[in-house]
């Protein structure tokens, strides 16, 4: 009842804007006189969060690159559809059509196929032999497979084939980069996390005698948390302004890698990375000093 009764009374009490701006002014100077008071292991800390950073940064975007050329490269691959005498091709096209992941069918007429190896080899005056035949077009490499189950059980097909083995390795490729991707990431957690748990504890180390009377005080917990967690949150965002410089590297030698091979780059894969970085680095820094703070302070 009482503590209902103070929630009631609260909502009601003007909030004074100019005391809640002092309020984080306050927090802001506590966080740079934090972060001046660490000295030359500031340092140390960016430097090394942006090595950490600047390792996930180009394994991500690689990583992107990588998924863009195998889905090029997957997307090239078709089912070979070879249809028995006297069916009908549209009908078996407008069958194939009703499957999922089906993007395009391309039909070759047996007499097409024929005339055009005719020009290419020197073949005896006999009839025809080739099949009529559609070349399926599958959305992505790995719902090849599941087309080809479905097509397979058309009563007018005769035979079909695909790359298979190809199509396996692109699916391998896309498999181990994004178990790469993942690996990366949370050894960058476990790192940054690591790396601000100690600089924090050495920081309330020093202040533990002002922590203490601020206790004694009265002074809310938040209010003796927050610059703690806005120093470990400075540490990542800084490191990742110094890992901008050599993403840029990075992805310029990627991009150049596209041109060569004439696959378009990923759209708008270096904001992508950037920031996911940002963002990642930033909440490990505030995590890390948050679970220093837990285990150090009890606040």
């Amino acid at each position: 009842m009482n503590n209902s009764l103070k929630s009631s009374v609260k909502r009601h009490i003007p909030k004074d804007w100019l005391c809640e701006l002092r309020i984080l002014y306050r927090l802001g100077k506590e966080t740079l006189s934090d972060i001046i008071r660490t000295g030359w292991v500031n340092v140390v800390i960016i430097t090394t969060m942006a090595a950490i950073l600047m390792i996930f940064g180009a394994c991500f975007r690689t990583a992107l690159s990588i998924s863009t050329f195998s889905k090029e490269l997957g997307s090239a691959l078709e089912i070979s559809v070879y249809l028995k005498n006297g069916v009908n091709m549209q009908d078996v096209k407008q069958e194939i059509q009703r499957f999922e992941h089906v993007e395009n069918i391309t039909l070759i007429p047996k007499a097409e196929s024929w005339s055009k190896l005719k020009t290419e080899m020197s073949l005896p005056n006999i009839d025809n032999p080739l099949p009529d035949t559609l070349h399926v077009k599958v959305d992505r490499p790995e719902n090849l497979q599941p087309v080809f189950d479905n097509i397979k059980q058309i009563a007018s097909v005769e035979d079909m084939n695909y790359a298979k083995d190809l199509a396996a390795k692109i699916e391998l490729v896309n498999h181990v980069v994004k178990t790469i991707t993942l690996v990366v990431i949370a050894i960058m957690a476990l790192l940054t996390i690591t790396i601000i748990n100690n600089t924090i504890q050495l920081v309330i180390q020093s202040r533990k005698e002002e922590i203490e009377i601020m206790r004694l005080m009265g002074v809310s917990n938040w209010y003796i948390r927050f610059p703690f967690i806005m120093q470990g949150a400075f540490y990542g965002f800084t490191g990742s302004l110094l890992a901008i410089v050599p993403l840029n590297y990075v992805q310029n030698g990627l991009a150049n890698v596209h041109k060569f091979f004439m696959i378009p780059s990923p759209v708008g894969a270096q904001g992508l990375v950037l920031l996911v970085m940002f963002s990642m680095s930033i909440l490990f820094g505030a995590v890390g000093s948050f679970w220093c703070i837990k285990k150090h302070l009890q606040v």
